[in-house]
């Protein structure tokens, strides 16, 4: 069985690119006077995006903080992220000074449309909308509803580079969206997010207190006098990406188009596969979806919890890191581990798909025959785990 865990070779490319760096020492991004790695990694992200402006920083979470602080929300404004995300959005929004409202999930693992609308009141400032997994709620419906109210909506779009809906890219629907480049998401920098905007005013805060000090923002490529304007007046949070990163990264953008389509297809291959379970269910997509996973979720039907741990135990045993989000300790997908959240709220729709959601990773590098692989090794799991005449 290979190893799920593993991320395709970098780039040959860059790694010449990374050994000419390595000899200069030039890995401080504001040391060039132009044309900086990461200058030219946003640049050519936000043209991949069709986006105007693009800002590389040190993580998606880096990324989403800065965008809540371009906003100009009031202390304590309350932001609407969906209960099931990663727990760096929710802690970026208290680092934002701002008050998570979580939102059930439904179990095709998006957004509860009639929770959604009735926490959409006038006490609102932000609604981050987190693609988890790269599974994308209504955005038709998110959008519309919050252009009513004139409330400003944020893409997490961690999962989802490559994703679009009804033809248009995912993390170019709201007014910022937002990327990562950690090591298992489909461009692997280690570590590393960006994020695009149209917004000029956006993007000037979000330079400036990404650390663009002494004039640095005319650096980035995309200045204009606008950007003059906030600076030392804006507080620097120094969340900068270096070079090195932006070497990594820049190559791999090429390959997205591929790692996209052939995740997709080894996705849908091994929903087929484990679709033909009585006691699994993969969820379909949304019609407008057209999806780039790195990953595959799927529910446990009418599996008691010792079954589903036996088969957490026995996947394991042949290679096949199952995890079940809600029975997998220390989990920071799981809503109730955010202790961190002041009366964190209960989320039962939310909580009940958590208990018998399983989560696989499946790399784009997989081929059908390994992709069959593992399907066959899952079947067999759950032949062991639940008794004939239960199937």
């Amino acid at each position: 069985m290979k190893n799920l865990q593993q991320a395709e070779p970098i780039p040959q490319q860059a790694r010449e690119a990374i050994e000419d760096m390595l000899k200069s020492g030039d890995l401080f991004r504001y040391t060039a006077k132009e044309n900086a790695p990461v200058t030219l990694l946003e640049q050519e992200f936000a043209e991949m995006m069709g986006s105007r402006f693009a800002l590389a920083v040190a993580s998606c979470s880096a990324a989403l903080f800065l965008t809540l602080k371009t906003l100009d929300l009031k202390p304590d404004a309350k932001v609407i992220i969906p209960g099931f995300t990663f727990a760096a959005v929710p802690s970026a929004v208290v680092h934002a000074n701002c008050q998570p409202v979580l939102v059930e999930v439904g179990d095709n693992f998006r957004l509860d449309m009639d929770d959604f609308k009735a926490k959409l009141n006038d006490d609102i400032g932000a609604v981050l909308i987190s693609h988890m997994r790269g599974h994308t709620s209504d955005m038709d419906e998110i959008l519309r509803l919050c252009k009513a109210k004139n409330i400003p909506v944020i893409e997490d779009a961690a999962h989802s580079l490559g994703t679009t809906w009804n033809g248009q890219k995912i993390g170019t629907m709201g007014v910022v969206g937002c990327f990562s480049f950690q090591s298992y998401k489909l461009v692997n920098g280690g570590e590393g997010g960006i994020l695009i905007t149209d917004d000029e005013d956006i993007i000037a805060k979000a330079v400036i207190m990404s650390g663009a000090y002494e004039n640095n923002w005319q650096k980035h490529g995309c200045g204009t006098d606008s950007f003059a304007r906030y600076q030392n007046t804006l507080p620097l949070y120094n969340t900068r990406m270096n070079n090195l990163s932006a070497t990594v990264i820049r190559p791999q953008l090429a390959e997205v188009p591929r790692r996209a389509a052939n995740g997709l297809r080894n996705h849908d291959h091994l929903a087929a596969r484990l679709n033909s379970h009585p006691n699994l269910h993969v969820p379909p997509a949304l019609q407008p979806e057209h999806r780039a996973p790195d990953s595959i979720q799927f529910l446990l039907e009418n599996i008691n919890e010792p079954q589903a741990r036996a088969l957490m135990k026995t996947s394991a045993a042949v290679g096949l890191p199952v995890q079940i989000f809600g029975l997998h300790n220390e989990n920071a997908r799981v809503f109730w581990n955010w202790k961190f959240i002041p009366n964190l709220p209960e989320l039962p729709k939310t909580r009940s798909m958590l208990m018998r959601a399983c989560d696989l990773r499946l790399p784009a590098s997989l081929t059908l025959e390994d992709v069959d692989k593992i399907a066959d090794a899952l079947l067999g799991c759950m032949d062991q785990v639940v008794p004939a005449k239960a199937a």
